[in-house]
């Protein structure tokens, strides 16, 4: 699914609400029948994933040490890393296509692997839910598509709901099976592609002329900015 808006419109809260960050002032957020709100901060972390765009990095770690970070809520009381945790790590490393990166320092590496570091790390804890806050911000189109198709193959192979919030709305078209449109914070519209992709909802919505047409590689939905 992908949560798509205006600047302003609520998208990274709503994703905070969702990961339990913050606390909604009415309503619960339910995964697999338990409340999350009433999760601890460590089960939370075992069932949800939140990989934000923005990454702090206080030092220059190994890309490998990185991902390991992960595995932080499943560690017992030895606070170290099992030959369990070990192998998800060599495991979300192998998805994400950074073994040869493994070694080599985070700083390093292009915008493109990082991102995909970060997603990695986030795959390493083995959430039920993943969460996405613009995955694809700053990448070029190559690697925009490279990361969100890994994100639906991963969603298929794991059993994972993924979450994606994102300005890019051809691309939101083409790889989302389900949409949420927001405005002003609240939810304007929700559906398939083609059921909240609609010309004049865009128009208004984002204070521009757009054009809803399909894409004659995929049949998905398509937008185009109008001049007028």
């Amino acid at each position: 699914m992908a949560i798509i808006g205006p600047n302003g419109s609520g998208k990274s809260t709503l994703l905070e609400i969702v990961s339990g960050h913050l606390k909604p002032l009415a309503g619960r957020v339910v995964l697999g029948g338990e409340n999350i709100h009433g999760l601890s901060p460590r089960q939370r972390a075992q069932r949800i994933g939140l990989a934000r765009q923005e990454t702090i990095l206080l030092f220059s770690f190994q890309v490998r040490e990185f991902v390991r970070q992960g595995r932080h809520a499943h560690l017992g009381r030895s606070l170290f890393e099992t030959d369990e945790d070990e192998r998800w790590v060599d495991w979300a490393l192998e998805q994400t296509n950074l073994g040869a990166f493994a070694s080599r320092r985070i700083l390093e590496i292009s915008s493109g692997e990082f991102q995909r570091a970060v997603l990695a790390r986030t795959l390493a804890q083995r959430p039920r839910l993943l969460l996405l806050d613009e995955p694809t911000a700053n990448l070029d189109i190559g690697y925009q598509i490279e990361m969100l198709r890994l994100i639906r193959q991963l969603a298929a192979s794991e059993n994972l709901i993924a979450v994606v919030v994102t300005h890019e709305l051809n691309l939101a078209a083409e790889f989302a099976d389900a949409l949420v449109l927001l405005e002003n914070g609240r939810c304007l519209s929700k559906g398939k592609p083609h059921e909240v992709l609609r010309s004049e909802v865009l128009s208004r919505v984002f204070r521009t002329p757009v054009v809803v047409d399909q894409n004659p590689s995929s049949g998905r939905p398509r937008v185009t900015w109008g001049t007028t």
